[in-house]
């Protein structure tokens, strides 16, 4: 039996004109904290495809039987199909998603430009990671929810309302290779960081900026925490994220 899929969580998908932008959401979310965002780039006249990562979505039951594999197998493979039918493409993430947007531009040099919202790219510090470990050992499968870290009030990314270790534990362990290969990025990015920020530390982006072998744009958002494609900042990632696509593709 299929699990059913979140309201507003389903895989979005725009036939647009021959340059095309890959969306992906984050790290136990689902496409609805990219949504609106995804739409902003339709409008401007793009093809898009916003994937559903595996295990996202539905149930945390789901979820548990995924990791890095599937959801960087996803990522690889919506880019390829993207790729097969665009003249160009450029990658977009929020959080894990902008983990795999790095993987995706580091695997596929034609990648012509990047946008990281919020990027999850360092795994845990090794304190961390060793406790991580512990808990799992100690057979624990879950701790509080990392998602929906929203200043605006009343808004919610639909995200799981906990956090499964082992799946953290499988990101980390795909997100050290991430890392590892910034320098293999030589396209414009553009970074977009909140200044508050509870589920990611907002020094964690500044490994693209020190990495990344091309030239990266930093916008500052004041007034929005992790998930800022649904925050106050809303209406400046859109623009921001449209305006750096533009010139990136050369329209």
């Amino acid at each position: 039996m299929t699990s059913a899929i979140v309201p507003g969580g389903e895989p979005y998908s725009f036939e647009g004109g021959p340059l095309g932008v890959l969306v992906l959401h984050g790290f136990t979310g689902n496409p609805v904290s990219m949504r609106p965002l995804a739409e902003a780039c339709a409008r401007a006249g793009f093809t898009v495809e916003l994937p559903r990562l595996p295990g996202h979505g539905t149930t945390m039951e789901d979820m548990m039987t995924t990791g890095w594999a599937d959801w960087s197998a996803t990522a690889l493979e919506t880019y390829d199909e993207l790729a097969g039918r665009c003249d160009k493409v450029a990658v977009v993430g929020l959080s894990m998603g902008a983990g795999l947007a790095a993987l995706v531009a580091e695997s596929r040099p034609e990648v012509v430009g990047c946008v990281f919202i919020n990027p999850w790219i360092n795994p845990l510090n090794p304190e961390l990671l060793d406790g991580l470990n512990q808990l799992i050992d100690a057979g624990v499968e879950t701790l509080e929810a990392v998602g929906s870290d929203i200043k605006k009030e009343a808004i919610s990314e639909m995200a799981y309302d906990a956090t499964p270790l082992v799946c953290t534990k499988s990101a980390c362990d795909g997100l050290v290779t991430v890392r590892e290969n910034l320098g293999k990025i030589f396209v414009p990015s553009l970074l977009l960081t909140s200044r508050i920020d509870h589920t990611v530390n907002w020094e964690r982006g500044e490994d693209i900026v020190a990495r990344s072998s091309g030239p990266v744009e930093q916008i500052w958002l004041e007034d929005s925490y992790h998930v800022a494609t649904l925050d106050n900042d809303a209406a400046l990632v859109e623009w921001a994220t449209v305006a750096f696509l533009q010139r990136v593709f050369g329209s």
